[in-house]
């Protein structure tokens, strides 16, 4: 008697269509993560405080000052000016790079930053890494949120820049900057922070003044 004749491989199932990747993110949370928040920085605070628009703006300014009062002539300050407009017109091109290029994502297992305008790269953060986070606000209503991470953790400075906090060379601390609303993404990120932790969520107080080291709360920053 014959070998009964194998059967067929049955169909396989439709290929369920590619989940939906959340805008800023590379690519589609695993199973199980939530998205808890996602911004980006302002555009006017990135160009001031990271791209030091301010103090360039100061520099031409007192030089076609100065320029006028030794010549005497006010006209003679203008070619001094237009450098000047120029050089604020060219950081004003990278901090709209920088802002355009960047996404801030919490979750509530990590935090991901999306930046780099020459060369895109992803930095993930775990939320246990994260030793401690502060608050520095702004009068313009933004503000930044620099982040402690535990020893061991190491990224490079000129990596993160300008998402980084200034001068902390040996130890980079990865910052938020310049970010609206800046008290609710930090009352978001103190939540998320207690939880990784396994803390109850602190009770946000936006006058705290001090820095603390304890998982999960805020606090204001220095320079």
């Amino acid at each position: 008697m014959s070998a009964p004749a194998a059967s067929a491989p049955a169909a396989s199932a439709p290929v369920a269509s590619a989940q939906a990747i959340p805008g800023g993110l590379p690519a589609p949370l695993p199973p199980g993560e939530r998205l808890l928040w996602q911004g980006r920085p302002a555009l006017l605070g990135l160009a001031r405080r990271a791209f030091h628009a301010d103090l360039v703006a100061a520099y031409f300014g007192l030089l076609a000052g100065w320029q006028a009062l030794a010549s005497g002539s006010p006209a003679s300050a203008l070619p001094v000016l237009g450098a000047g407009a120029a050089a604020l017109a060219i950081l004003g091109g990278l901090a709209l790079a920088a802002r355009a290029t960047t996404t801030y994502s919490l979750t509530d297992r990590r935090l991901i930053l999306r930046i780099g305008i020459a060369l895109p790269m992803t930095v993930n953060l775990p939320l246990r890494e994260i030793e401690a986070a502060a608050l520095r606000r702004f009068a313009d209503g933004t503000g930044d949120l620099p982040l402690r991470l535990k020893a061991g953790t190491r990224l490079a400075y000129l990596h993160l820049w300008p998402h980084v906090r200034p001068w902390r060379l040996a130890a980079p601390e990865p910052m938020l900057r310049a970010l609206p609303g800046a008290d609710e993404v930090a009352a978001r990120l103190g939540a998320a922070l207690a939880a990784a932790h396994g803390q109850a969520a602190p009770a946000w107080q936006p006058a705290q003044a001090a820095r603390t080291s304890a998982p999960g709360r805020l606090a204001a920053a220095g320079p």
